[in-house]
């Protein structure tokens, strides 16, 4: 059987086992909203956020916001990191219906 799929991307796509997820804290707020990392390429990282979480109103493209990334290893402790907002692209059918897709990035050296 052969495969049809065809990748569309214009970057090369890789495995990235760095970091597992992130933590977003918001100023004036009592609230900690947790993200699985995914969808990781050469260029970026990525969030699922399902449409209507709380935290979809405090991430915006362009923002700068500090991260704390979590390692897949759970032993290593989080490591606070400013993240740029690349993009945020809704999707209204398919697999990822009534979720927004966030693409971050890692500003500065994270292993300095």
């Amino acid at each position: 059987m052969t495969s049809d799929f065809i990748e569309k991307r214009t970057e090369s796509r890789t495995i990235v086992n760095e970091y597992y997820s992130v933590d977003l804290s918001v100023e004036n707020e009592s609230f900690l909203y947790q993200f699985k990392i995914w969808d990781v390429s050469s260029k970026g990282m990525c969030l699922l956020i399902k449409e209507g979480s709380a935290a979809m109103k405090y991430l915006h493209i362009g923002d700068e916001v500090k991260m704390k990334y979590y390692k897949a290893d759970s032993t290593s402790p989080g490591k606070y990191l400013k993240t740029e907002i690349t993009h945020i692209t809704k999707y209204d059918e398919g697999q990822f219906k009534g979720h927004h897709l966030v693409g971050i990035r890692i500003l500065e050296d994270p292993n300095p």
